[in-house]
């Protein structure tokens, strides 16, 4: 179950299947993300693809001697480009592949428009999901929610992704859904209907024990995507955004112009693939071993690695070990930005209270460290208001619930009106009311412990408590444990046997945090394999713009009413 690879096997069997010869691969805005995902240009180029076009542009030119080979999400607006590019066809033949399923109908209109018989082929290729990792997939759809509901519009969506996603996995799954959310059980419903319609494509290969296909709900754990990372990948997610395997690093003080923009996939990236799911300072380790490594060649020009910044320098003096090894420069510009923002931030200290907030129940010495950090002037309005709505979110019914104070003390120290309406917001999202599970269950206070990796100056490596919540429920669903009164089946049948191939889909968007876990899940549990998959790949800005489009206008749940009419509501 490698969807990278599914994805990959598709694009390669449609250039294969055009033949010898120059071609052009034509695909729309969502097609061009999801080949960008699992190739380069260059890998493509090397397979006689010498031109990248998109089906909605008007000043493509007529070139009789390519093959076009074309790859399209089967959408009303992408049939009518098609239609009008057969009438009067720019290229000598045409190879037509759909991401999903296209009906019979539109399957007539385009051969009703094919008077100069181009096409050569027409076949369907599911390839309709953003293939992340190995494991993990994207919808790439922030804004799923219209208040408790779908939007009928991104319903569509994700039923046509997650079953394209079955479809290119060979799986045809019994399905659970978490019985708290109707979004799940509407989606299930949806998945299930494709599968009744379709259900030639479906007819695999029978397995002893059948696939599971599990759907839940974001707002079941509105916690995980709130906190601070500290492996490599998620981090990067966190501090500075991956779009689509690319990082936008053009606010960097002092970056070079080659480097605005850059590329971290572990497809093409060995540093980054052995290093995607290790701590922040292990990386910082291995990128000063690469480093030294390079440096023996050069003895004469010996010196001391001891920090971030001495290695940028490093990097910047010597342009042969740039043109050598533009991935490690690359890395040493990464991992330089995230400790400059680690220090600038104060994240250490911040991330630390996190964890205390996520797991431990101690009230008075919680409220006590959120309340001393929104003093640090130095701390951003995003990382001062996150404390305080993982406060709300843990301590919503605690008879000493202080929030107004801490509403209060953001109002003080200049938050937006934004940001603070934005906390009740996150409570009505995903507070007790709305859980189906109890998030905080009752943990010994451990004290947590920071450990200062003492090999490199500036990276510290911070151990980190909290578990994601998914990953109690795949416990619980890969030892049978999991309830069927809560995660109840669709349809009469249920597994009877542990079960071994499960796609798990989050309406409301996944984490990196997650898909570590369900990593380190996979690398643990032999006969296992779980592929982890939501609406979107948050971090705690797209999650809160994600709270942001449900349409909560900073309402109260139970108990905030006073706390949100003196200091939300202005």
């Amino acid at each position: 179950m490698n969807v990278v690879l599914a994805v990959k096997q598709y694009v390669s069997k449609m250039i294969e299947e055009s033949g010898p010869g120059m071609k052009v691969l034509l695909m729309d805005k969502e097609t061009t993300s999801v080949v960008s995902m699992v190739y380069t240009q260059s890998e493509i180029l090397q397979k006689e693809v010498y031109l990248f076009e998109r089906i909605e542009s008007t000043n493509r030119e007529s070139m009789k001697h390519l093959k076009a080979i074309c790859f399209l999400r089967p959408t009303k607006e992408n049939l009518e480009y098609l239609i009008k590019e057969l009438r009067r066809p720019k290229y000598s033949v045409y190879f037509l592949y759909f991401s999903n399923v296209i009906s019979k109908s539109d399957v007539k209109s385009l051969a009703e428009a094919d008077e100069q018989e181009v096409v050569a082929e027409v076949q369907e290729f599911y390839g309709d999901y953003i293939a992340v990792n190995p494991h993990v997939f994207s919808l790439n759809i922030v804004g799923c929610y219209q208040g408790r509901n779908w939007d009928p519009v991104h319903l569509y969506r994700s039923t046509q992704g997650l079953t394209a996603l079955l479809l290119s996995l060979k799986k045809c799954p019994m399905i659970r859904y978490q019985l708290s959310s109707d979004m799940a059980k509407r989606l299930a419903e949806g998945v299930k209907q494709v599968i009744t319609k379709e259900y030639e494509l479906f007819d695999f290969r029978r397995t002893e024990v059948p696939p599971l296909l599990l759907i839940l709900d974001r707002s079941d754990d509105a916690i995980t995507p709130l906190l601070n990372q500290w492996t490599y990948q998620a981090m990067v997610h966190e501090l500075l955004g991956i779009n689509n395997n690319r990082i936008d690093l053009s606010r960097v003080p002092g970056i070079s112009k080659d480097l605005k923009e850059v590329v971290l996939s572990a497809e093409n990236d060995e540093f980054y693939a052995n290093n995607m799911y290790l701590n922040f300072g292990e990386i910082g380790t291995n990128i000063k071993n690469l480093m030294e490594d390079f440096q023996k060649k050069k003895p004469k020009e010996q010196q001391k690695l001891e920090s971030i910044s001495d290695m940028k320098a490093f990097v910047e003096n010597y342009p042969q070990f740039k043109k050598m090894s533009g991935t490690v420069s690359k890395h040493v510009t990464v991992v330089g930005e995230l400790s400059r923002l680690v220090s600038e931030r104060h994240l250490m200290e911040v991330s630390e209270v996190e964890q205390e907030l996520a797991c431990q129940n101690d009230h008075s010495n919680a409220l006590q460290n959120v309340k001393r950090l929104l003093q640090n002037q130095r701390l951003t309005e995003l990382d001062a208001t996150r404390l305080v709505m993982l406060y709300a979110l843990h301590y919503e019914r605690h008879s000493n619930n202080a929030l107004s104070s801490l509403l209060n003390d953001l109002r003080v120290r200049g938050v937006s009106d934004k940001y603070r309406r934005l906390v009740s917001a996150v409570v009505e999202y995903g507070g007790k009311r709305i859980r189906g599970s109890d998030l905080f269950s009752p943990k010994d206070a451990v004290a947590i412990t920071k450990q200062f990796f003492k090999g490199l100056k500036g990276v510290e490596n911070v151990y980190t408590q909290h578990q994601p919540f998914l990953l109690d429920t795949l416990d619980q669903l890969i030892k049978g444990k999991l309830k069927d009164n809560l995660y109840p089946y669709l349809g009469p049948n249920t597994l009877r046997d542990r079960p071994q191939d499960i796609i798990v889909f989050m309406v409301g968007g996944a984490t990196y945090e997650e898909a570590f876990a369900v990593y380190n899940l996979n690398r643990t549990t032999p006969g296992v394999r779980i592929v982890l998959g939501g609406t979107a790949i948050h971090n705690t800005k797209s999650f809160l713009e994600e709270v942001q489009a449900v349409g909560f206008q900073g309402r109260s749940g139970e108990g905030y009413q006073a706390a949100v009419k003196s200091s939300v509501r202005r």
